[in-house]
């Protein structure tokens, strides 16, 4: 593991902000590193190690120092080619200027990664607009699978309708028929 020093003022920046953080001040409004991640991290680097909750959140708040200090040097960076918006580069070269350049392969692969990301989220989003089909002939397509549909749901109500009034003929047979036999046998039963 290698040591990078910094100068007396970027060390008591470094010191004062640290400080702060693990003094979990509440009036300070800040972003943070989400926990699941940082401790699903730590299980993934030291997987047969049980690391305590100090050190947990030491690690945390050097992540966040970190990301604090390439952040706003990017953000110097992008000032002095008055950019407003930060790019990759920006963040490369505060990288370098902080004395990270062992980090510039990864993170470079990191942002290709994520462009790639980003450029497949884009050619799904168009994904109707590159079948080729006029978007007139879509809508033509689908007010005839709907016209389809409400014909089917027809043919099937009117077969429901049909069951259910053939149901009710038979009952009605059914019950005549009853009331016949009943009918039929009181007679038999005069005595008279």
């Amino acid at each position: 593991m290698e040591l990078i020093l910094f100068g007396e003022q970027e060390q008591s920046h470094v010191g004062s902000t640290l400080c702060k953080m693990a003094t979990n001040d509440p009036s300070e409004d800040e972003l943070s590193i989400p926990r699941a991640s940082m401790n699903k991290m730590i299980k993934e680097v030291l997987p047969r190690i049980r690391v305590a909750n100090e050190s947990r959140e030491l690690i945390l708040n050097c992540c966040k120092e970190f990301i604090l200090l390439v952040s706003s040097e990017a953000n110097a960076v992008c000032n002095e080619q008055n950019r407003r918006t930060i790019n990759p580069d920006h963040v490369l070269t505060g990288l370098d200027k902080l004395g990270f350049s062992d980090y510039r392969q990864a993170v470079e692969e990191v942002a290709r990664q994520c462009k790639d990301i980003t450029a497949k989220r884009r050619r799904q989003s168009t994904r109707l607009e590159n079948l080729g089909i006029p978007e007139e002939e879509l809508l033509r397509q689908q007010q005839e699978l709907f016209a389809r549909a409400r014909h089917e749901q027809m043919l099937a109500d009117q077969q429901h309708l049909q069951q259910i009034s053939q149901l009710q003929t038979d009952a009605e047979m059914h019950a005549a028929m009853r009331s016949a036999m009943v009918h039929s046998s009181d007679e038999d039963d005069d005595y008279s």
